[in-house]
């Protein structure tokens, strides 16, 4: 009989078996494989820390002890083990089980998570708090070995060390980034630390010695140096010993009996302690395991593979376990070629959640990332200056495949957005043309590094601001929304986006022939399979007008564009006269162009797929504002923003979804206008359906 199925919470655990635990533990594994096929997800991290969880859940006492996991996107384990068994085929899914920790599913989730490396200060804000209010709850924090490279997680560890602060850290260690030493002495070593005595009896040493008259000191300093010798050339951590934390590993992550054994006796040593255990991403997934980056975010092929336990071994005859999943939502990834072109990816790539699979699916047109890779490759072989950053993300920003053409001329510098940002700086500073590609939701990382050294320098770093707007099933601390009205503020910063991929070509070359920080925002969407143009360079800060109209005015911003001239078309069949703008710009806005039409019109539209508060659709409301002072024909016009709402967030769901959700598509834009018409008292024009002239192929 199945145990999965069978479990009220975490607490169930400590009546299992070491036998019924790791059976438990193949049977999360096959749920996550089952699951993730349908709704897609983070698979390879996930697997690589189902024994982990279980050892965890087993010792601690969660929701009273907290367990906290860095970024989140390895918590599928804690959820199933957490309560959400029944609901985990809607994983992902809106209204369903989210893809990161939330506190408003369950009394388990610590906090809102999403981004890597902001779990250590929290664990240790946590454990702070404790300690003030004398409380006697355990900490621990599940970190990975590329999140604790991170500037902010290399902060926190400095103040836990040196404030003493009780607080378990386990170290997920599945890329051997972090010195892979495995000796006997270094396991020999770690149990020597993990006794009392050798804790106790370290001290009264030091102690003892440091009594002895006149070189009782000296003696004591070097009997430390000595350990400390000792501990360096036989054991990796040095660096955390050196910041005042316990280290002890390396420590098998799939190894149940090590893992409650190590993780029992850490629990128990005063002062911060760091166990460092090695896992295996994909574990129990044949294809996982082998492919680990793609089958970290890459999509899955057809699930027709058996699925084999966390010992690499089939299911056998077990029964499947997997609850039954929600319908998908979200089409799977599929390759096609542009024109001209080689092969480019047409959805999210190895750094983002894997979408979900099917047998066959429509091949996409390329998304927007493939097209600015791939642009980006052609005017680099021409233009030596071109340099390549990314933080981390070189699969999911399409920046690969820039290094595998120019590997001289590419820069990863892992979790480090800040340093991104400076770094550029310095480049452009240099003579070169930097490209820092990032996601949306992350550059909020570097907003100072923005401000202070692009911006204030005004050096043309151009930042490709991929997944603007929203991203759909990682919810909301990945969705793009937030970006374009921060940066709106900034002096010398000019900010784009296109209507379209061909439009996208075109910004590129004009970001890279003009000489100031340029911002190019473009979505995670595939494009509308146009057939490729000549690139031009665009002037800056001038917008196109795509069809006239004598009524109402819609301007819009990036590709929410075509679903505004949808919109447009079904008030058109109202009888309504509308004209539609490309803006390209948010900054500088084209004023005269969108003013100059916005003269004499009933209604002003914007449309931007950002929070509405300060962002696009405000400038355009400013300028308006500060143009009708001085005229009159456009004191009676009134402008209404259509975006994301602001002061929210924005949950899980596949982007059509949300889209519809939020009224952004096509009909829910033009249902927002009708309302809108309603408000003002404006009827709709008693003649026929008005026939749209456009400006613009």
């Amino acid at each position: 009989m199945p145990i999965l199925p069978t479990l009220t919470g975490p607490a169930d655990l400590r009546g299992l078996t070491e036998a019924q635990l790791e059976e438990l533990a193949a049977e999360i594994r096959e749920t996550i494989i089952a699951t993730v096929a349908t709704t897609g997800g983070h698979l390879g991290s996930s697997l690589g820390v189902v024994e982990l969880t279980i050892a965890l859940h087993r010792l601690l006492e969660s929701p009273r002890d907290r367990i906290v996991w860095d970024t989140g996107h390895q918590a599928y384990p804690h959820k199933l083990l957490t309560g959400r068994f029944e609901r985990f085929g809607t994983l992902r899914q809106i209204g369903g089980v989210g893809g990161f920790p939330r506190r408003s599913e369950s009394e388990h989730d610590v906090f809102d998570g999403g981004h890597a490396g902001t779990g250590l200060s929290i664990g240790e804000g946590l454990a702070t708090a404790r300690d003030l209010r004398r409380g006697r709850e355990r900490i621990a924090v599940v970190v990975g070995d590329a999140a604790i490279t991170s500037g902010l997680s290399l902060e926190a560890l400095n103040d836990i060390g040196q404030r003493k602060t009780q607080l378990l850290i386990v170290l997920n260690d599945n890329e051997m980034s972090i010195s892979p030493t495995v000796g006997g002495l270094s396991k020999y070593l770690s149990q020597i630390k993990l006794s009392g005595t050798w804790q106790s009896s370290k001290t009264a040493y030091d102690d003892l010695v440091g009594r002895i008259p006149v070189i009782g000191p000296t003696v004591r300093e070097l009997s430390q140096r000595l350990r400390a010798s000792v501990v360096n050339f036989v054991q990796p951590g040095q660096l955390f010993e050196d910041l005042g934390i316990t280290y002890i590993g390396l420590v098998p992550g799939h190894d149940l009996k090590a893992l409650l054994s190590t993780f029992s006796r850490a629990l128990e040593l005063k002062g911060p302690v760091i166990v460092h255990v090695r896992t295996q991403k994909g574990r129990g997934f044949e294809p996982a395991v082998a492919d680990q980056v793609g089958f970290h975010g890459a999509a899955l092929p057809p699930m027709e593979v058996v699925p084999t336990n966390g010992n690499g071994h089939g299911a056998g005859d077990r029964a499947a376990t997997a609850p039954a999943a929600a319908p998908m939502t979200a089409a799977a990834k599929a390759t096609t070629s542009a024109p001209g072109r080689g092969a480019m990816p047409t959805e999210s790539m190895a750094d983002d959640a894997a979408p979900p699979t099917a047998a066959s699916v429509v091949p996409k047109n390329p998304n927007y990332t493939a097209v600015l890779a791939a642009e980006l490759i052609e005017l680099a072989r021409t233009d030596r200056r071109i340099i390549g950053i990314t933080a981390g993300m070189p699969t999911g920003t399409g920046m690969s495949h820039f290094q595998a053409e120019f590997p001289d001329r590419f820069v990863d510098v892992g979790i480090a957005e800040q340093h991104s940002m400076a770094l550029a700086t310095g480049l452009a500073m240099g003579g070169m043309r930097p490209v820092v590609a990032l996601y949306s939701t992350f550059l909020q990382r570097a907003f100072d590094q923005t401000v202070h050294d692009v911006c204030q320098n005004d050096q043309p770093v151009l930042i490709a601001v991929d997944r603007a707007g929203l991203v759909g099933e990682d919810g909301t601390s990945h969705q793009g929304m937030f970006t374009l009205p921060a940066q709106r503020q900034l002096p010398n910063l000019v900010i784009a986006s296109p209507k379209d991929e061909q439009e996208l070509r075109s910004l590129l070359w004009t970001a890279l022939a003009q000489d100031h920080p340029f911002a190019l925002h473009y979505p995670r969407d595939p494009g509308f399979g146009l057939p490729p143009i000549e690139p031009t360079v665009l002037p800056i800060g001038k917008g196109e007008l795509l069809r006239e109209g004598s009524e109402l005015l819609f301007v819009g911003f990036g590709p929410i564009v075509a679903r505004a001239i949808e919109a447009a078309d079904l008030l058109a069949v109202d009888g309504w006269s509308v004209a539609v703008v490309n803006a390209r710009f948010a900054k500088p806005l084209d004023e005269a162009l969108i003013v100059g039409q916005a003269r004499g019109k009933k209604l002003v539209v914007t449309f931007e797929e950002s929070v509405v508060s300060g962002g696009f659709g405000s400038g355009v409301l400013e300028a308006v504002e500060m143009a009708r002072l001085r005229d009159e024909a456009l004191r009676a016009v009134p402008v209404r923003i259509l975006g994301i709402p602001g002061d929210r967030f924005v949950d899980h769901g596949s982007v059509a979804d949300l889209r519809r959700l939020l009224r952004l598509d096509g009909p829910g834009l033009a249902a927002q206008v009708r309302e809108t018409l309603t408000e003002l008292g404006l009827p709709a024009p008693v003649r026929e359906a008005v026939s749209p002239i456009s400006l613009a192929g």
